[in-house]
């Protein structure tokens, strides 16, 4: 089935954007009414970062969501077997000048990236400009292990760094001159995360993003994807480098990172990976809400 199903992914990969991008839309549209336990899990994400919304809103957002997120699927099939010169077309990048000014440089650079639907247009953009590191969590299934393997090592020559490795990997890719794709902004649980406001909520947020700034003495560069509407393709921004970062306090510099990236969700909040439970972990004595 899993063979069938990176057939069909390869066969859709042929279609104009527009017409997938409607494949993808209808994806998501029977996955917001069939997937009864993702979609509670939107909503509960949505309820507690936009109390403001009325029950109605937060629906029409969901169903948004759930059409962006079946268009990131399906349209992950370009990023695995559409030409350099088709993404090209697909993919426009702004910034990057910033990003090439550091890496010629020699500086270490860490680049932001929140998790939002479509960050792997983002990350097979910067793929095809620099030769980077990114953190790789292995897939349960091997078919489709191999395959997001084969999709990230693609274009230039990529570092891919198992979760299970030690920091100080990530910190010699940085210091060797490879920018590090980190995507620093799911709940991994208590252990190593601290509690810091996102959205006023609480929230278990691991601090790597201070810490391996300064193991590495790197510049934190932000990287967001947008998906473009009506089938426009995929707009990639990579910001100014932040400056004062990191500072001596690890809980600053975290909370800092969360107030981005929700400044960053409400600019396109259908489009932040809302089926993630992102509020799971809390703190003591607190239920959870999912």
């Amino acid at each position: 089935m899993s063979r069938l199903a990176v057939g069909l992914l390869w066969l859709l990969h042929w279609l104009p954007l527009p017409v997938l991008a409607r494949c993808g839309n209808a994806l998501g549209s029977l996955s917001f009414q069939i997937g009864r336990r993702r979609r509670h899990i939107v909503l509960v994400n949505l309820r507690l970062c936009f109390p403001e919304l009325s029950e109605e809103q937060r629906q029409q957002l969901a169903r948004a969501h759930f059409r962006v997120l079946g268009r990131s699927m399906l349209e992950r099939s370009l990023l695995w077997w559409a030409s350099t010169e088709r993404l090209s077309r697909l993919i426009t990048v702004v910034g990057d000048d910033h990003l090439r000014t550091l890496v010629e440089a020699g500086r270490p650079v860490l680049m932001l990236t929140p998790h939002f639907v479509g960050l792997d247009a983002g990350g097979a953009a910067i793929a095809m400009r620099f030769d980077c590191a990114s953190i790789y969590a292995v897939q349960s299934n091997r078919v489709f292990d191999r395959l997001l393997l084969r999709g990230r090592q693609r274009f230039g020559d990529q570092l891919l760094l198992s979760r299970q490795e030690p920091v100080r990997s990530s910190v010699r890719a940085m210091k060797a001159g490879r920018p590090l794709y980190y995507l620093p902004d799911m709940d991994f649980g208590r252990r190593d995360s601290i509690f810091v406001p996102f959205f006023g909520v609480q929230t278990a947020t691991v601090p790597g993003l201070s810490r391996l700034a300064r193991l590495a003495g790197a510049t934190v560069v932000p990287c967001l994807t947008r998906i473009l509407p009506d089938a426009a393709g995929y707009l990639v921004t990579v910001g100014e480098p932040w400056q004062g970062f990191p500072s001596r306090d690890v809980e600053a510099d975290t909370a800092r990172m969360n107030a981005w990236i929700e400044q960053a969700v409400r600019s396109m909040p259908e489009q932040y990976y809302w089926v993630h439970r992102r509020f799971k972990t809390r703190p003591e004595g607190e239920s959870r809400p999912y």
